[in-house]
């Protein structure tokens, strides 16, 4: 049997599900993670890792680990551990796709309605007192159904959102690596090239991978392309967004919000400019965080490993090593 070590304290029955399969356990005391020097002492003594979006899983920590046979992400994003190198070493990487689709839509909606109706601006005011009176002129937001929304990726998260704008009425733009015709049919979308779907949508919202093509995918040039009136809601990656380029943007007023469940760094240093905007809505990446979807989560990244520590392959790999390590 094997020792796995977990990075955080997890909803659920993972580690139950890890013990009764004879697997020992070590977890990581404490809300923070492992600082980089305890990731690689404990990964050098594990056959298994379970990690979460902010372990950042070195190949050097990889190729250090001489027992370890699988990363097991508890996510659907894998940026924080390069596939590629662990495979050469015969590690496994895995991710939990599939479950948090719905979830992080109406975590994504759930921003988008909150910037767009000044929600946490007028709570923070009356909070303060500020409330004196009913005001005709008051957080005076801006009309979400009959608008027009910009998908960008169009994967299991992204057809969510458009999903539920339907609800809305809106008009639907989207953009993605292929075409989606059978959902164009579907749901009424529009295929629209990326400049379009910036000049044309009043509302923004994110749903890409962070790649090296991603990267920084919304700068100061994309920026400029919005309607001023636009509001950009990002769920998927703090790197997808050029963030120096988005404060600038709305300093600028070149848009009129954004609502953020991920930044760059995490968590966001409390000195950043972000935070003294009113139009700007931050949260700390919680879009999966339901019980239900995280407690999930957390157990298909232990079936993983149990899969990987019996000798066989995992249930959701993200890489193929070629000569995988053996128990």
């Amino acid at each position: 049997m094997g020792h796995v070590f977990i990075t955080r304290a997890v909803p659920g029955r993972a580690v139950e599900s890890l013990t009764a399969a004879g697997h020992s356990v070590q977890l990581w005391p404490g809300d923070l993670p492992p600082s980089p020097e305890a990731l690689a002492a404990a990964l050098a003594a594990a056959d298994a890792a379970f990690t979460t979006v902010v372990d950042f899983v070195s190949p050097a920590m990889l190729a250090a680990s001489r027992h370890l046979k699988i990363v097991a992400n508890m996510a659907v994003g894998y940026d924080n551990i390069d596939p590629a190198a662990a495979a050469e070493l015969g590690v496994w990487v895995t991710n939990t796709p599939g479950v948090l689709a719905e979830t992080t839509a109406d975590m994504a909606w759930a921003l988008l309605m909150a910037a767009a109706r000044n929600v946490v601006a007028s709570d923070r005011d009356t909070r303060a007192g500020g409330w004196k009176t009913w005001s005709p002129t008051g957080f005076l937001g801006v009309d979400v159904f009959g608008a027009t929304l910009g998908i960008v990726g169009l994967g299991e998260i992204g057809e969510a959102v458009a999903r539920r704008a339907t609800g809305f009425k809106m008009r639907i733009l989207y953009h993605s690596r292929t075409r989606k015709p059978a959902l164009e049919a579907d749901l009424g979308l529009e295929y629209a090239a990326f400049p379009d779907l910036l000049a044309g949508s009043d509302f923004i919202s994110l749903h890409t991978p962070l790649t090296p093509e991603t990267r920084g995918l919304m700068g100061a040039a994309e920026f400029a392309a919005m309607k001023p009136s636009a509001i950009l809601v990002n769920t998927s990656r703090g790197g997808v967004v050029d963030q120096d380029a988005l404060i600038e943007a709305l300093r600028s007023r070149a848009i009129a919000g954004a609502a953020l469940d991920v930044t760059t760094p995490e968590p966001l240093p409390l000195d950043s400019p972000l935070y003294t905007f009113p139009n700007v809505v931050i949260t700390p990446h919680i879009a999966s965080a339901s019980l239900a979807t995280r407690s999930r989560m957390a157990e298909m990244a232990a079936e993983n490993i149990i899969a990987v520590l019996g000798g066989g392959a995992p249930l959701h790999p993200v890489n193929r090593p070629t000569n995988p390590r053996h128990t």
